[in-house]
């Protein structure tokens, strides 16, 4: 079990550290004294942290936190300041939103354990996870407008998508901070609990995605996301649908619901 760490550190700040006990992997940003504010090397590190997790079949929920106080205080503006002349023009940008549609395309189910306050970037990060489990102290802010930056249009896209236009517009115009009441009220928070109990349901949550038929999530994560970006392949749903009608999974779990056991995927 992981415990929240409102003012430790856990190990010399570095890339992202992955950890994997059983079905569970956990990925955590890990530079606490700059509030694990996003550096390049970072999203380098991201990129080949879910590679490995994709390779590996036996991993059924990734959990994605912070160490420290905060999730994460976005991505480094000076990063993005020296990469915006010549070649490199588009560079940070895009590299970021990589990162984040990568994530969200990740086959097994994500949580994000947000351990305390999300701005800029990392709004988008946390939000490409399928759940949001937050601190009642956490708060988030997206200061693009405030920053002069026009945001990438996926990160957009996902903010109207899961928020709803209005709730959009409010955090990307006003640049203003809300915190986890509010957070949980528009929908960015799946749970909202004291740091106390915040293991206590991530690991609740965890073990629930972990117990289920993998194949079958995989799929309807991907309708799911399909229709939320209004790019859905019906012909393939379709497929998916039936191949799951004749596949062991299905067999397995009406075997376990006669039986009243827990089934084994």
């Amino acid at each position: 079990m992981m415990q929240a760490e409102p003012g430790g550190t856990a190990d010399a700040a570095s890339t992202p550290v992955l950890a994997i006990e059983g079905a569970r992997a956990t990925i955590r940003l890990n530079r606490p004294r700059h509030l694990n504010r996003l550096q390049p090397e970072d999203l380098d590190a991201l990129l080949v942290l879910f590679d490995r997790i994709e390779a590996d079949s036996a991993i059924r929920v990734v959990v994605l936190t912070g160490t420290g106080r905060a999730f994460s205080a976005g991505y480094d503006l000076g990063s993005i300041g020296d990469r915006t002349a010549g070649a490199e023009k588009q560079s940070a940008g895009s590299a970021f939103e990589i990162v984040v549609d990568r994530l969200e395309d990740l086959g097994v189910p994500t949580i994000c354990r947000l351990n305390g306050g999300v701005y800029g970037g990392s709004t988008d990060l946390a939000l490409a996870c399928d759940f949001r489990i937050g601190v009642d102290t956490a708060e988030m802010f997206m200061p693009a407008a405030r920053l002069g930056l026009h945001y990438y249009k996926n990160g957009i896209r996902r903010y109207v998508s899961r928020l709803g236009t209005d709730n959009a517009k409010k955090l990307f115009l006003t640049a203003e901070k809300i915190d986890a009441s509010e957070m949980l009220r528009i929908g960015y928070l799946t749970a909202m609990v004291p740091v106390a109990v915040l293991d206590e349901e991530v690991d609740r949550l965890a073990r629930t995605l972990a117990s289920n038929a993998p194949i079958a999530m995989r799929g309807m994560k991907h309708t799911i996301n399909e229709i939320a970006r209004g790019t859905l392949d019906a012909a393939a749903a379709d497929r998916r649908h039936r191949d799951s009608m004749q596949g062991t999974e299905i067999r397995e779990g009406i075997a376990a619901f006669a039986e009243k056991r827990p089934p084994r995927f």
